[in-house]
């Protein structure tokens, strides 16, 4: 018999965040988030997404043991504004038991019904800068801090259930020795001269602050266009700013502005922190901030986490310039690997983007879909 409980407390809370723990203890390829970062993302007096949306938090109890967890969700933007009725669920993670998955997924959709939504979409996050996809391809292969990890059985309980693939993401990476630097070198200059740019490179964290609003609207706008796109609010810029600049070095952001000082483009790139976190399991102290800040200044493989270019500059070849800035900072750094995060399977354009580079994809993900 599966008892399902609603997480309210901070205990409860815990016990959702911690639960994984437990679920992937000792495994390789798992990597733990930090328990009071994750804590805070489900803390409506912190998180600012609270303003927009509303989430329940469900854990699922065999014979009095936490077997399953699961985030019910709703972005009310996407629903009262784009028209679009879904009910989101996240954070799912249960034991090898249909009857556990079963029913976590059943009070995803009372919740849903009861909205008068239409059907659920899983596991997704909040918003476009959270988490994405169940995992169906690459288990052998190490996790990151920006997305999640599972085991293989999952995608054949959604199937079980009758979910069905919505969408699909893939992920690749490539050495950076893959990188020509001639294919952009002469290129960034002329689009520079052509269209009065210049680049911005940082040292200093506290330099990019100005820039940060920007960097957002500029996300917001270069990014409409993709299916299941829900725009960042002004209060979720300063939340992602805080929860995230401190864990990228300032050297690795790299901005695109025009003669009149307006962003217009941008990329993103951090350090593979998965082996820190690792060693971390959870906590900063004693010995977790340790090895988060020693990746972060010593880490040999970089996620390229963003890149946003301004409609009006599409295929105008401005990431040659954000390239020609990231190899002159790799190479100095003696950057080995080069992660991309997850990008939906239909986005062309972006896989073009990296062609020359001879990307292999070694994961792939997909979010699953039911009608209520």
């Amino acid at each position: 018999m599966i008892a399902i409980k609603e997480a309210t407390s901070k205990k409860d809370i815990k016990a959702f965040v911690c639960f994984p723990f437990e679920l992937y203890e000792n495994n390789a390829y798992w990597v733990p988030p930090i328990i009071k970062d994750e804590m805070d993302i489900f803390d409506p007096n912190i998180n600012p997404v609270f303003e927009s949306a509303s989430a329940q938090f469900f854990l699922a109890y065999k014979d009095g043991k936490i077997v399953g967890r699961v985030a019910a969700m709703i972005n009310w933007i996407e629903v009262k504004e784009q028209q679009i009725k879904k009910m989101r669920f996240g954070w799912m993670d249960f034991t090898d038991d249909t009857a556990v998955s079963e029913a976590l997924l059943e009070k995803v959709s009372e919740i849903g019904k009861a909205n008068q939504l239409e059907y659920i979409e899983g596991p997704v996050g909040f918003s476009n800068l959270d988490k994405v996809g169940c995992l169906i391809e690459g288990f052998d292969h190490i996790g990151t801090m920006i997305t999640w990890y599972n085991y293989p059985y999952y995608a054949t309980h959604y199937e079980r259930l009758g979910f069905v693939k919505e969408k699909e993401y893939l992920e690749n990476k490539f050495p950076f020795i893959n990188i020509d630097p001639s294919l952009f070198n002469k290129a960034q200059d002329l689009i520079k001269r052509r269209y009065s740019l210049r680049a911005l490179n940082f040292t200093k964290t506290k330099d990019i602050l100005p820039y940060t609003d920007k960097m957002f609207d500029l996300f917001n706008e270069s990014y409409a266009n993709l299916s299941s796109f829900v725009p960042i609010t002004d209060l979720q810029k300063d939340f992602f700013t805080k929860r995230y600049l401190s864990f990228i070095n300032p050297e690795f952001i790299k901005f695109v502005i025009d003669q009149e000082d307006q962003l217009v483009a941008f990329s993103i790139v951090m350090p593979s922190f998965s082996k820190a976190l690792q060693k971390a399991n959870g906590k900063l102290f004693p010995f977790g901030l340790f090895h988060l800040l020693k990746a972060r200044k010593q880490s040999k493989d970089m996620i390229f986490y963003l890149i946003g270019v301004h409609p009006k500059y599409l295929n105008k070849g401005l990431t040659a310039i954000l390239f020609h800035e990231c190899w002159i900072t790799f190479n100095e750094k003696g950057i080995q690997n080069c992660i991309r995060t997850p990008e939906l399977e239909e986005n062309t354009a972006i896989h073009k983007l990296w062609r020359a580079f001879d990307p292999k994809i070694y994961k792939r993900r997909r979010t699953y879909k039911k009608f209520i």
